[in-house]
């Protein structure tokens, strides 16, 4: 499936798809145990979400026994390039700059961060 073809991913369906990102691979039970302790979600969601990530192509599996080992099918870097391009326009019309208003007064953005996003405006230039 083409990158800009996947569609929108739930809010649960992120927080999976981020756990197996950062496990590189991952069985049900494994993103089940990863799911922070409040989390009350089911081992049979965490097996839908999943499978659902793989219909829409963000994740594919393997099989190793009788378990579904799944792994990325698409890169991080790729899908939050395109989830906030998406977001950017939708809220803002394409204007990244409000966006980043936002972030500076209501993420708690340090000095040290300002400053490494200073560096970066100053090699687009």
């Amino acid at each position: 499936m083409a990158r800009s073809k996947r569609p929108a991913m739930s809010p649960a369906e992120t927080e999976v798809l981020r756990l197996v990102w950062e496990s590189k691979e991952a069985t049900v039970q494994q993103v089940y145990d990863a799911l922070p302790p409040n989390r009350q979600v089911t081992y049979v969601t965490i097996a839908t979400l999943l499978r659902r990530l793989e219909e829409k192509g963000y994740l594919r599996h393997r099989i190793r026994g009788k378990a579904f080992i799944y792994l990325p099918a698409a890169k991080k870097e790729d899908v939050v390039r395109k989830t906030i391009s998406d977001l950017v326009e939708r809220l803002f019309g394409g204007n990244p700059v409000p966006l980043m208003q936002h972030l500076a007064q209501h993420s708690g953005i340090t000095d040290e961060d300002i400053e490494r996003l200073k560096e970066l405006t100053k090699k687009k230039q």
